[in-house]
């Protein structure tokens, strides 16, 4: 698929929302791995929607973490706790896919649908400028 930044850039945001609505989905059916997955997957669409605006690429999860908290985090441009949140999935989503004998349970997964939306909201308007 090929179309220009900006395309991109929508699509990515557009995968964010359509992501977080499939955490709601398996939260309702107390799939609780599988939605902290898609939360960290929804903040991550949003955020590589963010790096490409200023053209980075990066090619690996870190690489998206660590240009996002460089660039926008401690830069000021994006709440710091939208770089904690996004942290906490990224370490949350290895746990959840790749630890044997590791659940997450309604507690710990229930109060991070509002600030992974409030995540994708600020990377919104940054990028209507």
């Amino acid at each position: 698929m090929s179309g220009s930044k900006e395309d991109l850039i929508k699509y990515r945001i557009a995968r964010a929302k359509d992501t977080l609505d499939d955490a709601h989905i398996l939260a309702d059916k107390e799939k609780w791995n599988s939605a902290i997955n898609r939360l960290y997957y929804a903040g991550y669409y949003a955020v590589i929607a963010l790096l490409l605006s200023v053209d980075l690429k990066p090619t690996t999860h870190n690489g998206a973490k660590s240009n996002f908290s460089e660039y926008f985090i401690k830069t000021g441009k994006i709440d710091k706790d939208s770089g904690k949140i996004f942290s906490q999935l990224f370490t949350w989503r290895q746990k959840g896919d790749y630890d044997d004998l590791f659940d997450f349970q309604k507690d710990k997964v229930l109060p991070y649908f509002e600030p992974v939306k409030k995540l994708i909201s600020e990377v919104e308007k940054f990028l209507a400028g």
